[in-house]
């Protein structure tokens, strides 16, 4: 598979890049790979993290240890639909473990796992700065908090009737 960006993602790169002065550039590697892994399915393969290196001027291992570090990033496939519960005091103290285990039981995967029909995979994350909210996840780009049986319940219907569309 020959790794490039779409032109319209490629000027955003470019655009993203020039803001940096010569040498500099790692200075956009988390954006960067935010683009890439929305461009190349939803994660990071190394193929893709070297491309990025490459656009870069930066060695691959830069771009792994940045990907491998934090958790916004997927270095295998997820599902369409990427459940990251938070499991930190907050949320824990309020139930998350007994949600995360719900998950499991409902869906029938462990943690970091993805379903058979590729819809859904569970991810545990650190804290994600709603703690008032507690339990909750992030899915996409929304929180979803306060977090029952019913409301994962809820969700994952929606998901279920979304996952077409």
């Amino acid at each position: 598979m020959d790794i490039k960006f779409s032109q319209e993602k490629q000027k955003e790169v470019d655009e993203l890049i020039s803001h940096y002065p010569e040498g500099k550039q790692k200075s956009a590697l988390i954006p960067l790979l935010h683009i890439a892994q929305d461009e190349f399915g939803g994660w990071l393969d190394a193929p893709v993290m070297d491309y990025v290196a490459e656009l870069l001027n930066i060695t691959p291992i830069e771009v792994y240890e940045v990907a491998t570090f934090y958790s916004m990033f997927n270095t295998k496939p997820v599902g369409k639909y990427l459940f990251e519960v938070c499991r930190t005091g907050p949320c824990m103290l309020n139930g998350s473990d007994g949600i995360i285990d719900y998950i499991k039981e409902t869906l029938g995967i462990k943690e970091g796992e993805t379903t058979a029909d590729g819809l859904f995979t569970l991810k545990p994350a650190e804290c994600l700065g709603a703690c008032g909210y507690a339990p909750m996840m992030q899915l996409g780009k929304f929180y979803k908090e306060h977090l029952t049986k019913a409301k994962v319940d809820a969700i994952i219907e929606e998901c279920r009737r979304n996952a077409g569309k």
